[in-house]
């Protein structure tokens, strides 16, 4: 039995998504303590509408519950355009608003130990996103691993979309990745408990 559970997003709502490919490798290689569920309902999140931010649609209420539920979140981005996919981006809005305390509704973000990767078929990879990611996490005051950073280029070479890794040195950065997000939750759980 596991000690901690991992919810893990996909940027991408491709079906040969690399980015999905690495979640489901990160599934194959992660230790004993850790379950990581992939959340596979993205496309279905409506755009962020203000206007239905206080009566939130399905999905968004059980994104947030998962998220709620999680010990962690794992988030795989592709990078368009130089930046995060508007669904995933999307998604992290909802999961986070209200920004302010006009209720008692706190985001489930916040304090929530977060991972980020992500995989490319060409040379430059994921960076870019994955800092927008990581200045958008700020906000949200969650506790994001800086170290190991997880760029997978070339992921045709790398990866099967069946999450089989073909290359050391990703399999070693994504087990390396995914320790230090169980020591993150074991730092967080101690922190809550004092």
């Amino acid at each position: 039995m596991s000690d901690f559970s991992i919810l893990a997003i996909s940027g991408s709502l491709r079906d040969a998504s690399f980015n999905t490919a690495l979640i489901r490798a990160a599934q194959r290689v992660a230790p004993e303590s850790l379950t990581i569920e992939q959340y596979d309902n993205l496309g279905a999140i409506p755009a962020f509408n203000q206007d239905i931010e206080a009566e939130p649609p399905a999905p968004v209420v059980d994104l947030r519950e998962k998220i709620a539920a999680a010990d962690a979140l794992l988030i795989a981005t592709p990078e368009y355009n130089y930046g995060v996919p508007g669904v995933l981006k999307n998604a992290l809005d909802w999961a986070s608003r209200p920004t302010f305390p006009v209720t008692s509704w706190v985001s489930p973000l916040a304090h929530k130990p977060v991972a980020i990767m992500g995989a490319a078929p060409t040379g430059m990879g994921t960076v870019r996103a994955q800092l927008q990611l990581r200045q958008l996490f700020l906000w949200t005051d969650s506790a994001v691993l800086s170290k190991p950073e997880v760029i997978v280029t070339n992921a045709h070479e790398k990866l099967t979309i069946d999450g089989e890794i073909k290359d050391e040195t990703t399999e070693a950065l994504l087990r390396g990745l995914l320790d230090a997000l169980a020591n993150r939750i074991r730092i967080a759980q101690l922190a809550a408990a004092a």
